[in-house]
């Protein structure tokens, strides 16, 4: 089996799966002795009726509700701090229902609401000092895995650097995965977050801190990913693809939570801070080239041939099999319909110095099998500038 490692792990969220399960969202609150609960949500949840749903569900269950339906995309501080003002009276409970933005709201919110401050105060891992208040996550979208991690991704305000801010009580006590909400979202959402959800499985498979349990996430994130993704994009889908993504997304969150991420995640945060460029679109556009890059180092390469073994891709040896994966993955990033190259995006070479500098900061960066230096990064960077194959 091979080594299997050392590893201290711990999976701290109940996942509530199947179609319908939403309806459950009342009673599992009850089971958490919840009140008095804050519903964190956006407008166009507001609009498709979901959100109504849920606060019913809920106040029929005895909750009283306040509801936030301001989240923005990829929220900032000041986001995070507007969700905690408006609530009005206290709360011992808080429902994110969205993509990773509500979510990711949610938790913020909880850490102001219990320890005060500012979101920059908590930026890295265990800095609260008081209890976090429970969560309970319901996913929307199908990619960023934050229902089961113990970080919110949130942006500095000013700067728009992202900024990772975790405790272990910010991970969802509960994520209920109803494939039903995930089907309503639009294509050109699922196509976004796929990639994110891609690259989470890729990167996590690989990275320093992986061991055989967050492999065992990472690899069966990848082989539902790799069946469920293209059927999705290409209008095909039974019921069952959206089940599978949103597992996925789950699956390679467990694994973000037990082994971090690595260079692609360190190379797009500049990209989405400075250009504006969508998270997953940014992940998926550097993937290949960190892929590449990773793929110099040999026991790297065999860990992507088993990757591409398991989703049936190649049985052949690691050279070949490493070079099958990153095909796929730029089969998948063309499938997407999104801009192939940094050039499209807006990026222009003289940019690269100061992307690069911005990437070997980034801490997801110290995590990849390979240390990414500067000069890699300016690399990389490069690469990725032109379309694939110019």
């Amino acid at each position: 089996m091979g080594d299997l490692g050392t590893f201290d792990a711990q999976i701290r969220t109940r996942i509530v799966f199947g179609p319908g399960e939403v309806s459950k969202v009342g009673p599992l609150a009850r089971e958490l002795h919840a009140e008095h609960v804050l519903l964190v949500t956006d407008e166009g949840l507001v609009q498709a009726g979901h959100a109504d749903r849920v606060q019913q569900l809920l106040e029929d269950a005895g909750c009283h509700v306040q509801r936030y339906a301001e989240v923005h995309e990829n929220p900032t501080s000041a986001d995070v701090e507007d969700c905690a003002s408006a609530v009005q009276r206290p709360v011992d409970l808080i429902v994110g229902l969205g993509g990773g933005s509500s979510i990711d709201t949610a938790k913020g919110t909880s850490f102001l609401l219990t320890n005060s401050g500012r979101m920059e105060d908590y930026q890295g891992y265990g800095k609260a000092s008081q209890p976090l208040l429970p969560l309970v996550a319901i996913p929307t979208t199908t990619g960023t895995g934050t229902e089961t991690q113990s970080f919110a991704l949130v942006s500095a305000a000013k700067t728009h650097e992202k900024m990772a801010c975790g405790d272990p009580g910010a991970a969802p006590r509960v994520a209920i995965l109803d494939p039903q909400l995930a089907s309503t979202q639009p294509r050109r959402v699922a196509a976004v977050t796929g990639l994110d959800l891609l690259t989470h499985s890729v990167e996590t498979f690989v990275t320093t801190k992986r061991h055989s349990l967050s492999q065992m996430f990472s690899r069966e994130a990848f082989v539902l990913t790799n069946r469920a993704y293209p059927r999705i994009l290409e209008g095909g889908e039974d019921s069952s693809s959206w089940g599978e993504l949103q597992l996925a997304a789950a699956y390679a969150g467990m694994a973000i939570e037990l082994s971090m991420l690595g260079a692609a995640h360190g190379l797009a945060n500049p990209l989405t801070a400075r250009f504006g460029v969508t998270h997953g679109h940014a992940v998926g556009l550097m993937l290949p080239h960190v892929m590449g890059f990773n793929a110099q180092d040999p026991q790297t390469r065999r860990e992507y041939q088993e990757l591409a073994s398991a989703a049936g891709l190649a049985s052949l040896d690691a050279n070949e099999a490493a070079d099958r994966l990153r095909d796929r993955v730029e089969e998948l990033l063309s499938l997407s319909g999104f801009p192939r190259s940094l050039h499209d995006c807006g990026v222009a070479a003289k940019d690269i110095e100061e992307l690069a500098e911005l990437a070997v900061r980034q801490w997801t960066a110290q995590f990849n099998p390979r240390p990414l230096k500067e000069t890699d990064a300016r690399e990389l960077y490069r690469a990725a500038l032109e379309p694939s194959g110019t």
